[in-house]
């Protein structure tokens, strides 16, 4: 059984994995702080008692740059600062006695929708998650792609979508994020409100032009079979999901083939999927070779696929 903490931005989301099952589940606020290292922790035992079980392996998402050869963040929005560069692999040790896999949160999301989500055996997807900011992930043939030093794949809303749009803070000039992403709302207006009411009409026709640009550049870039988009704001169903794909159609290479759409019907789980499938091939990997370092997440000691 996995123990899988996903530190969202909004929430942090414990669940308990066995196989595809989830055993238990608990979520918190984020409060931006080392606190939320410590209640992460009183759920995850108060979890696991009440299983009556113990974990046999630790997986952890995380909304930053993961070195590859560490698993430490290089990375993270201000929120997370306090998990930049800090050792989540001696701090699972300390509090639940087994070493963590850390991997970036939408990587995370899109090897569990393609080994027991809504993408289960897709060797070649592309996933976007939509909402805080905007997160991206890439598998090709079935390897998730990390690159040399861990940033391939994820980095698709910094993007430059407007060469004459504003200073995001990655400092890169009009990132698809900066122009269309929770933060970018203009204060006292809600994603849901822009989308579930005509309250804003030209906020949600350029978020969604902003986020079609984006996904567009991506299916150029990966050429996927399969393009997930995630997010809370998915719940808005055809609202958002329908002219981003129309939209795709529209400025697609004219030899390439359209990705299908999916939109996960459950993703909430999406990342707590794919951290048990990293878990468990880390441990697996372990136990065959003690020297392999359990925080390296380099495809070739996690086989995804195998894992379906």
């Amino acid at each position: 059984m996995e123990l899988c903490i996903d530190f969202g931005g909004t929430e942090i989301k414990l669940a308990l994995i066995d196989g595809s099952r989830v055993i238990a589940s608990g979520r918190m606020p984020v409060t931006g702080s080392a606190a939320d290292l410590d209640a992460a922790a009183v759920e995850a035992r108060r979890l696991l008692t009440a299983s009556g079980r113990s974990a046999d392996a630790v997986g952890i998402a995380v909304p930053g740059v993961v070195d590859p050869t560490t698993g430490r963040m290089l990375h993270a929005n201000a929120k997370y600062d306090f998990l930049e560069d800090f050792d989540l692999n001696t701090w699972s040790l300390a509090e639940f006695g087994l070493p963590a896999t850390v991997e970036n949160d939408a990587r995370a999301a899109l090897i569990g929708e393609t080994s027991s989500g809504s993408a289960a055996g897709e060797r070649d997807a592309v996933l976007v998650t939509l909402g805080t900011g905007i997160g991206t992930a890439a598998m090709i043939d079935g390897t998730p792609l990390r690159g040399r030093t861990g940033h391939a794949g994820i980095l698709g809303g910094h993007l430059t979508v407007d060469l004459d749009g504003p200073v995001c803070p990655c400092g890169n000039i009009g990132c698809g994020e900066a122009l269309a992403s929770t933060w970018a709302l203009p204060d006292g207006v809600t994603m849901t409100e822009v989308f579930t009411t005509d309250a804003h009409p030209g906020i949600r026709d350029r978020f969604l032009h902003v986020w079609g640009a984006v996904v567009t550049s991506l299916v150029h870039s990966s050429d996927p079979a399969v393009l997930i988009l995630s997010g809370g704001i998915l719940r808005a169903g055809d609202a958002v999901h329908a002219p981003i794909e129309a939209y795709v159609r529209a400025h697609l290479w004219p030899s390439m083939t359209l990705p299908r759409f999916i939109v996960p019907p459950e993703p909430e789980l999406s990342v707590a999927r794919g951290l048990s499938v990293l878990a468990r091939a880390t441990t697996l990997q372990s136990a065959t070779d003690p020297a392999n370092n359990a925080n390296n997440p380099d495809p070739a000691t996690h086989p995804v696929q195998e894992e379906q």
